[in-house]
């Protein structure tokens, strides 16, 4: 970078504006986990976060989504979760951001509310209803981040997809396990080579010590324990029979009751 009369604060903004982690750390996030690095830094179109709760994949989503508005114009990026409070939770992360970043850094807004915002630059981020009838007005995305994917219903998931088709935007789904259904869990346990996957459980969280995680697991049980912390997805807690024991009771040789007219 050459050094046209700029003082040592300029070349800070200017270097953050340039590197997705060092605008991050001048915005308040001092110490990103190497996870949270990757995520930044990912620019692929489809991306998959199966995370621990409280392992900071909120934070680093709002991160991600303030870095992308500020440093390109007119993107549109959209938050979309179960409910609109969950929705406007993880906007409120990213005002929050808005407000700690340093002058040099701060962009001009034209529009801020509780769930929408609007930069001098023509970018938008928005946060969205869980509901499909009342988010197909938009299209266009620059990028979509599914918060709670786990507990998305297909309805909303199928209806935010083809605001991708033109634009060719990000899409990233970020949840912990609920039960082994639904797009969230058929995505991760897939093969296809488009899904970048990064996986946290809480034993990867510097925060959380091994004494609580074990108090957790005596006071809640393997099966929430395994879903809450270690990203494991588990049958649905009122199965009779688990997949495992209905893929081993299949016999290609055994005659159907009865048989299909064609």
């Amino acid at each position: 970078m050459k050094n046209q009369g700029w003082t040592a604060k300029d070349i800070q903004n200017e270097i953050a504006r340039r590197s997705a982690v060092a605008f991050a750390k001048a915005c308040g996030l001092d110490n990103p986990d190497p996870w949270q690095q990757e995520v930044l830094t990912w620019d692929g179109s489809s991306l998959i976060l199966n995370c621990a709760r409280q392992s900071g994949k909120s934070t680093i989503a709002a991160m991600k989504s303030l870095y992308m508005a500020t440093t390109n114009e007119k993107q549109l990026i959209l938050l979309v979760s179960p409910s609109l409070r969950q929705s406007g939770e993880l906007f409120k992360k990213v005002r929050e951001f808005i407000r700690d970043m340093p002058d040099g850094l701060k962009p001009p807004l034209m529009e801020d509310n509780k769930l929408s915002c609007t930069f001098e630059n023509g970018s938008r981020i928005v946060a969205l209803p869980g509901e499909e009838r009342t988010i197909r007005g938009f299209s266009g995305a620059s990028m979509i981040i599914e918060d709670e994917a786990a507990r998305v219903g297909e309805p909303l998931y199928m209806s935010i997809k083809p605001m991708l088709a033109v634009s060719k935007g990000k899409l990233m789904l970020m949840s912990t396990p609920f039960g082994q259904r639904g797009h969230f869990h058929d995505i991760w346990t897939n093969n296809d080579p488009e899904w970048k996957k990064i996986k946290v459980t809480a034993y990867d969280n510097p925060r959380i010590t091994d004494a609580f995680l074990d108090k957790e697991r005596r006071e809640m049980g393997d099966w929430w324990f395994d879903q809450e912390y270690m990203c494991i997805f588990r049958e649905d807690i009122d199965s009779i029979f688990t997949s495992e024991l209905i893929q081993k009771a299949m016999d290609e040789n055994v005659k159907p009751l009865f048989e299909v007219a064609q």
